[in-house]
């Protein structure tokens, strides 16, 4: 065939077209169909057999098709290849030369065989069993490596039966050759790019929950958070996008979408890192490197001891015995009774009433004598600022200390260079301690501020800490309770009101609660009787 030829011209232009083509396929499976597919384009060939190199040292049947057969398996199919893979070695560790496609493999070059039943040094007694079967006729075979850029052979592709142009099976053509090499090596460059991107993004992920693990890990109380709440999520996110109607109509997610999404609800605590662990472990009000009720425990054992040494002065010095031990009896009694109370104050909780905020403040008026005879307040200005928390534990310098990890988080996100599908991962992980009315942190936004991504995530992240059952300072709650509480976020306007009614008109908490609280937390949820209940409007 002359190279000048309409028809050369022709399969050049197919060529490129099938190059175009497969630069831009991203799925790897329809990449594999689309170079097989080509390559018999091009050569006029009956079938073909994609082939992988695993790390088994063998080539894995991917896609095999046969025009005259009506046979395609592998793939897009659905249909599973029940051939075994080829060994490139023989158990004794030599090479298998006695195979086309190994052979191909191991020398990295072209074999092309004009006609089967007549080529020695090749074993094609698994073809002609084939054929038998089948009544099919193997003759023509053009094996070729796929080769990347590093000269490593990841694949083969062999084509079977070239036709003429009235249909009659003839060997391949140095042409067809050349053209089938030249497609190859295209298919070879889509296949490793594809190879590349995937294996950068399977690292990015695996380094992004590595930092997430590191995060639980450094806190026993929040264990479980940089886990679940990317998948509560995405919970959200695709019941949002499947929603079809009222405020979120036009809103759907691609896979690129998606990948953003549940990149950014992994890492959306990464600032944490910087946060102290006495802060964010802090499981009672004065805990910090230790928690300081022991010392306030001594004071009490103190006080205890100096009515007991009175108790004894007075009896020794001829006072009335059963009046002495009544009276420090007494006081023991109080000393204990108020250092109980100290204890449950040092807990923490949703809230502390006035009344006892002032005890602890009356208490601290009390003093005692301390070893080095000097006289002390029963309770410090620092203990009583602790011990008087109205919720919680945490002060509120140690709460601008928590809150500080959005900052750091933020911070650490924006310096990293994000290819273009993942630019919003920032914005989608900064912004789940933002609030729709603008008095959320760090920067205050309103809701029309914000992209639908952050504000649910925003409900993710509320909806894990209220249901959690890992929290130092608070039990777990019941189903019932969290999403009253969400409810009357809503109403409050800390939370997207629509996508609060999407949550709860489509079960997406019913779905979380299901795969990640324990039987004891679901209780029974009337969700029209929820504060700020809202049915979403027909499809």
């Amino acid at each position: 065939m002359a190279i000048g030829s309409d028809a050369f011209t022709k399969r050049i232009e197919r060529l490129n077209t099938i190059g175009i083509a497969l630069s831009a396929e991203r799925d790897p499976v329809k990449l594999l169909e689309q170079i097989l597919l080509g390559a018999k384009d091009i050569t006029n060939s009956d079938g073909g057999t994609i082939y992988s190199r695993g790390d088994d040292d063998q080539l894995h049947f991917e896609i095999l098709r046969s025009d005259s057969l009506n046979l395609w398996m592998g793939g897009t199919s659905g249909k599973t290849i029940p051939f075994k893979g080829v060994p490139l070695h023989l158990p004794d560790g030599t090479p298998n030369r006695s195979s086309v496609v190994a052979c191909a493999v191991l020398d990295r070059v072209t074999v092309n065989i004009p006609d089967a039943y007549h080529t020695q040094g090749f074993d094609f007694s698994g073809t002609r069993a084939f054929d038998h079967r089948t009544g099919y006729k193997s003759i023509s075979f053009l094996t070729v490596p796929l080769c990347n850029h590093e000269n490593e052979v990841i694949g083969v592709l062999q084509l079977l039966n070239a036709r003429d142009d009235i249909g009659n099976v003839v060997p391949f053509s140095e042409t067809d050759q050349r053209l089938a090499e030249s497609l190859a090596s295209q298919a070879a460059t889509a296949l490793t790019k594809h190879h590349l991107i995937e294996g950068m993004q399977d690292l990015l992920e695996s380094f992004i929950r590595l930092i997430a693990t590191a995060i639980d890990e450094k806190s026993p109380y929040t264990g479980g958070h940089c886990r679940r709440v990317p998948e509560l999520t995405m919970m959200l996110a695709d019941a949002t996008a499947k929603c079809g109607r009222g405020p979120f109509k036009d809103f759907t997610m691609s896979d690129a979408d998606r990948l953003e999404l549940r990149l950014a609800g992994w890492i959306h605590d990464c600032g944490k890192i910087t946060t102290p662990e006495w802060v964010m472990d802090k499981a009672t009000k004065l805990s910090g490197l230790h928690d300081r009720i022991n010392v306030v425990e001594t004071r009490f054992a103190a006080l205890k001891r100096a009515a007991e040494v009175a108790m004894l002065r007075t009896i020794i010095a001829g006072g009335e015995r059963v009046a002495a031990e009544a009276t420090y009896h007494a006081e023991c009694g109080r000393l204990d009774e108020d250092l109980a109370f100290l204890r449950r104050c040092n807990i923490g909780g949703e809230t502390m009433r006035p009344e006892d905020q002032q005890r602890v403040r009356d208490l601290a008026e009390r003093t005692w004598r301390a070893s080095d005879d000097s006289v002390q307040p029963l309770l410090t200005a620092d203990e009583v600022k602790h011990l008087t928390i109205a919720r919680g534990t945490l002060t509120r310098e140690e709460r601008d200390i928590i809150n500080h990890h959005i900052v750091a988080t933020i911070k650490m996100l924006e310096s990293l260079p994000y290819p273009k599908h993942l630019k919003r991962i920032p914005e989608f992980a900064g912004g789940h301690h933002e609030r729709m009315d603008g008095k959320g942190y760090p920067k205050g936004l309103t809701r029309d501020q914000m992209s639908v991504q952050a504000r649910v995530m925003g409900i993710a992240d509320v909806f894990e800490a209220l249901t959690a059952g890992d929290r130092p300072y608070k039990k777990a709650m019941s189903l019932s309770q969290a999403l009253t509480i969400l409810g009357k976020m809503k109403l409050d306007g800390h939370i997207d009101p629509d996508l609060f009614d999407v949550f709860i008109n489509d079960g997406v908490w019913l779905d979380y609660a299901k795969r990640f609280l324990p039987p004891e937390q679901i209780d029974t949820v009337d969700v029209t009787k929820l504060p700020g209940y809202q049915p979403l409007p027909p499809a």
